[in-house]
């Protein structure tokens, strides 16, 4: 972010207060009030934070009126194509770059050498219920590396940060494996150092102890494609307490902790939960397209059409145009048709041509293929926010890596606007 470049005034009570105004890269403005406060006592009012920008940040960009995404300058768009690798990628998000082959061999090689659980660690997973909600686990085991990597809890140079890192993107995914191979009664399948990140992971959820789980190149690059495409989107929910977590000093286990249970709440990361239950919903019942989008735009309908419509952008979400084609690349891959898919084609096709989901710009998210891919590769629903938290593992870590290394980076505290009583008297309890 540049220098202040302009100035805003502000007017209150026949006091006129100058303000300075700073404009990003992309020309988005902003107007800085830390002053306010601490020389006016005033503060301003923004539930849910939507006007307010808490950070500068250099990790990802949206424009949501033309539906940019890019990681580090980068679009979104240019990591599916010739290969997508997700490992490559969260290098990029959190070192601030891409990676030169050295870099991304010594960064896989650190991956491969961490993919254990800790055996202490494991007896402390068996501990849990086998039918505990999986964010649960995810969210526990990744607080309980805290006792297992003590030399990790201070951060203070790049290198020590990238085995934190490794540690915790390696580790992720036996720890998601684990926790479905247990849910259903499976023996674990320990990771095989020769697979690549997402074959490896499938490999550990699908595999036998007599017959190992055949990964096509479409099915790795599909797990590759959506775990990169979750990997960052700015200041969102989960990023945002990653950030408040670490502002108060925490270490980046209890931040990213943090991060997986801000995810859980079925606002964020449960969005293409819903749109496979509507979809399963619209099949089971014979329900026509057509009737459907009909429904949706009646207000005294009680049916919601899940996965249109986004809180930043206001266009065709990119992401979901790389997950629809790669929903094709699957899909002839694996010759045979998933009726969820054609009845979600077929909604597209019409709302992109209904007034009235284009006058409110309506189109489709993320969450409306990410889930139908997942489906064909036979993850269950339940683990379908597991796989979020696992690709925005590295977008947590950079942004934690840029709060706690951040000039004159303080402690994270809003201000509020008090609406209770009062000053109050206490009353004795017979006098109540």
């Amino acid at each position: 972010m540049s220098e202040f470049s302009d100035s805003a005034k502000l007017l209150i009570d026949n006091q006129e207060i100058d303000l300075d105004v700073y404009t990003g890269v992309e020309g988005e403005r902003s107007i800085d009030i830390t002053s306010l406060y601490k020389d006016h006592q005033l503060t301003t009012y923004d539930p849910s934070l939507g006007n307010t920008a808490i950070c500068r940040s250099s990790i990802t960009y949206i424009d949501g009126e033309r539906g940019v995404l890019r990681y580090r300058g980068i679009p979104i768009e240019q990591f599916d194509r010739p290969k997508p690798n997700f490992i490559e990628v969260a290098w990029a998000l959190i070192f601030g770059r891409l990676p030169d082959q050295e870099e991304l061999d010594q960064f896989r090689e650190i991956l491969t050498n961490n993919e254990l659980l800790h055996e202490g660690m494991l007896g402390q997973f068996m501990t849990l219920p086998v039918d505990a909600p999986p964010m649960a686990i995810l969210s526990a085991m990744i607080s309980m590396m805290a006792c297992y990597h003590k030399e990790f809890l201070l951060l203070e140079d790049e290198k020590i940060l990238m085995g934190a890192a490794a540690r915790l993107i390696s580790k992720v995914r036996t720890i998601a494996a684990f926790t479905y191979r247990r849910s259903m009664g499976l023996p674990f399948i320990y990771p095989d150092p020769n697979m690549r990140y997402c074959a490896n992971f499938l490999h550990m959820m699908f595999s036998l102890p007599y017959k190992q789980f055949a990964v096509s190149e479409e099915m790795e690059d599909a797990l590759n494609l959506i775990l990169i495409l979750h990997a960052d989107h700015e200041q969102n929910c989960s990023a945002s307490a990653v950030r408040v977590v670490c502002s108060a000093q925490a270490n980046l286990f209890a931040s990213c902790s943090a991060g997986v249970n801000a995810l859980w709440g079925p606002l964020h990361g449960g969005a293409n939960v819903k749109v496979m239950e509507m979809l399963e919903s619209i099949y089971r019942g014979g329900y026509r397209a057509e009737d459907c989008i009909k429904a949706a735009k009646d207000r005294n309908n009680p049916f919601r059409l899940f996965g249109f419509g986004h809180r930043v952008y206001r266009n065709y979400d990119p992401r979901a145009k790389i997950l629809k084609s790669a929903c094709d690349r699957l899909f002839n891959k694996l010759k045979h048709n998933d009726p969820l898919l054609d009845i979600a084609r077929k909604l597209e096709e019409l709302a992109l041509k209904d007034p009235y989901f284009v006058d409110r710009k309506l189109y489709p998210n993320v969450d409306f293929y990410s889930g139908i891919l997942l489906r064909a590769m036979g993850i269950p629903t339940n683990m379908f926010t597991v796989m979020f938290a696992m690709g925005r593992l590295p977008g947590w870590i950079a942004q934690w890596k840029e709060q706690h290394f951040a000039d004159g980076a303080k402690i994270i505290r809003p201000r509020q606007l008090y609406v209770g009583n009062p000053k109050s008297n206490y009353i004795e309890m017979e006098r109540r």
